[in-house]
């Protein structure tokens, strides 16, 4: 076992926990559940009036987010874990609208480390270990988890859920999760319970998510079979269900068409759970006018329209790139792209090519990053438009500045890795930035 000795022998503050995690595990990822339910039960936390999973590709923050707003606009209590974060770890854990305090968090690792004695954990299991036991402490109602990676074997699915939602599948980790979308589907179908209610809320045909469905008797809901969406004449939408139908919903604040897919999704749960209650035009527009999810489609004003988007994978892409088109510029778009160097390099570009007069490659914070200059071979064997190279995040972003006008757009996407640095440099690049009114929202 690496990583030292442990932060728990003395008053740690969170930045020193974060570094010992970091060389805690000699691996990265370590798909299993044993230790981590071996730790959950020598934590012996109490359980939420309710506790859900969202599993998937694309789309599991914007999910995690839809669910929270709505459960705290029907006045419940509300504790969300998601990974990765963006600038801050704290990110990651959430009670209602506040993110947890570093104090809060560094008594979650001192009380995992305390129960896991000898246990191996990696990064992602003791911070999802962690994750749990603040939300415990904070005695919230509605427990929201999002699955990190895959969902039969994710850390995640040690904690038990009451039902879920499964936002979609794309190809993905594919190293972990399995080289076609039937194997990665069967992999994040491993979420689901018998008994309790499971959304799939994309319009795909995937026979693994019927399979698993029907072999552990989950109850299992369908986008197109038993609920469905559409966008009305006056950019309103509506939404059907199994016994209930909404009209005039305003549209979720979040960025991109692709929105309503996630949103049909959590309508559909919260009326598998007897949520009925919740289903109320009113509570509906409160939530979904509210909500906030850094990195997705966001957008900042400063000199030029600036896109931020974590689009990490093919079918990320393809969501982003249909979004650009939705939100056009009168001038070029400059795309500033890093990666990690397990993605699919031109599954992620190829949908983004016409939609990109010219891109700046850059490396992303981390060990597992892909450089710039292999980045930027890739790129231009893929297209005729300009392709530069810049030795840091921060002159990629400084360099697409100095090249933009007022009528251009600067994308920044590629990576948690990326977008994370490049929100921290618009932070301090503009002070006084602020979210652009967003085309018919």
């Amino acid at each position: 076992m690496s990583g030292g000795e442990s932060p728990a022998n003395k008053a740690a503050s969170l930045a020193e926990w974060l570094e010992w995690l970091e060389q805690l595990s000699p691996v990265e990822i370590n798909l299993g559940l044993e230790r981590v339910t071996t730790v959950l039960e020598r934590l012996q936390l109490g359980r939420p009036s309710l506790v859900l999973h969202v599993a998937g590709t694309n789309g599991k923050g914007s999910t995690v987010e839809m669910l929270r707003c709505l459960f705290m606009a029907a006045g419940s209590t509300v504790g969300a874990y998601t990974s990765p974060h963006l600038i801050r770890y704290n990110e990651r854990i959430r009670i209602n609208n506040d993110y947890a305090s570093d104090a809060d968090i560094v008594a979650a690792f001192e009380r995992v480390e305390a129960c896991r004695g000898d246990l191996p954990l990696t990064y992602f299991e003791f911070a999802t270990l962690a994750g749990a036991v603040v939300l415990d402490a904070a005695n919230v109602a509605v427990a929201i988890f999002e699955i990190g990676l895959g969902g039969r074997l994710d850390a995640v699915n040690a904690i038990e859920p009451d039902g879920g939602i499964i936002t979609n599948i794309s190809l993905d980790h594919m190293d972990w999760l399995g080289h076609d979308l039937e194997s990665i589907a069967a992999e994040k179908a491993g979420i689901m319970r018998k008994g309790k209610p499971f959304v799939f809320g994309a319009r795909q045909s995937l026979a693994a998510i019927d399979r698993c469905a029907s072999q552990c008797g989950a109850f299992l809901l369908k986008a197109g079979d038993d609920f469905n969406y559409s966008v009305e004449a006056d950019g309103n939408w509506q939404w059907s269900g199994r016994s209930m139908r909404l009209e005039h919903l305003p549209k979720p604040v979040l960025g991109g068409a692709f929105q309503l897919q996630n949103a049909a999704a959590v309508l559909a749960l919260l009326e598998a759970l007897g949520r009925e209650d919740m289903l109320r035009d009113d509570l509906i527009a409160a939530a979904f006018l509210a909500l906030q999810l850094p990195g997705r489609f966001q957008c900042i004003n400063k000199g030029c329209e600036w896109r931020v988007d974590v689009a990490h994978n093919e079918g990320g892409a393809q969501v982003l790139a249909q979004a650009l088109r939705d939100y056009k510029v009168e001038g070029k778009t400059i795309g500033v792209i890093g990666v990690l160097g397990d993605k699919d390099v031109p599954a992620i570009i190829q949908p983004l090519i016409a939609e990109v007069d010219e891109w700046i490659a850059v490396t992303p914070d981390g060990p597992r990053a892909l450089a710039a200059k292999k980045l930027a071979v890739q790129i231009a064997a893929l297209g005729d438009c300009p392709v530069f190279v810049a030795d840091s995040i921060a002159r990629g972003l400084g360099e697409a500045a100095r090249r933009a006008t007022a009528a251009d757009r600067v994308l920044v996407c590629g990576s948690f890795h990326t977008v994370g640095p490049a929100l921290a440099w618009l932070e301090i690049y503009s002070p006084g930035k602020q979210t652009c009114e967003r085309q018919g929202a």
